[in-house]
């Protein structure tokens, strides 16, 4: 999928940094658009989800090739997707940003769940939403949606460059989502940019604790002031940060 594999330690820092720092961190490379637009998770999990890519194209529907027959084929790109999404990974599903047919339901959903994927994500819709809100594993989409993809949409490609959101995602970028929305990691920035994030989440932390007691933002947030650098290598001492 990727010459650039997700580390344990990398993971692990992502799991507890949120969507708006990191989307701050790759700013500071360049990178101002990496955050899936009108994607919102379907229920909120309290927990970031974080995993590689591993992806589902589909294309506009015409008629007499989107029947409800297509499903009984094993190979149908959609069902084969679920099938073969490794563990540990994300779906990422680009529905041209149409919500009106709905990209998978809750059956498909809980198997993926099943089978130890991280996670799912469409800039369209799912259907039994309100089932999938309940799962486990995050999901995330642009609203609920009814009826079948094969309405509007036909599953063409598995595991191939995508758009979802109006952000590209290549196979083994690394997504992290969290209860406000999800965000695309280049593979080969995913280190540096969770260690970062880390620090930085730490600095965040230290300040909002600061505001809450009746601290000034000035020379603060951001840290352009001594004394304030000087307060918060005392409080990472002190909270083991």
């Amino acid at each position: 999928m990727t010459d650039y594999p997700l580390k344990l330690e990398t993971k692990a820092r992502l799991n507890h940094v949120s969507v708006a720092t990191l989307s701050t961190a790759l700013f500071k490379r360049g990178l101002r658009h990496q955050v899936i637009q009108d994607v919102r998770p379907v229920g909120a999990k309290g927990r970031n989800m974080v995993g590689p890519a591993f992806t589902l194209r589909y294309i506009p529907a015409r008629e007499d090739r989107n029947t409800l027959a297509v499903f009984r084929n094993p190979e149908h790109p959609q069902r084969h997707a679920i099938e073969t999404c490794p563990p540990g990974s994300v779906m990422v599903i680009d529905s041209r940003r149409d919500p009106r047919v709905a990209s998978a339901g809750d059956i498909l959903v809980s198997r993926l769940m099943v089978r130890g994927v991280a996670g799912i994500v469409t800039d369209g819709g799912f259907r039994d939403a309100m089932n999938i809100a309940r799962l486990e594993m995050p999901a995330y989409h642009s609203r609920a949606s009814s009826p079948t993809n094969l309405t509007n949409n036909e599953a063409i490609d598995i595991n191939v460059p995508i758009g979802c959101g109006d952000v590209a995602v290549f196979p083994g970028d690394i997504l992290v989502g969290d209860d406000d929305s999800v965000i695309v990691i280049p593979a080969e920035l995913a280190d540096e940019v969770a260690e970062e994030a880390t620090e930085m989440t730490a600095y965040e932390d230290f300040a909002l604790e600061q505001v809450m007691r009746g601290a000034s933002i000035i020379g603060l947030y951001p840290a352009t002031k001594e004394e304030n650098l000087a307060r918060f290598a005392e409080w990472r001492r002190a909270n083991g940060r």
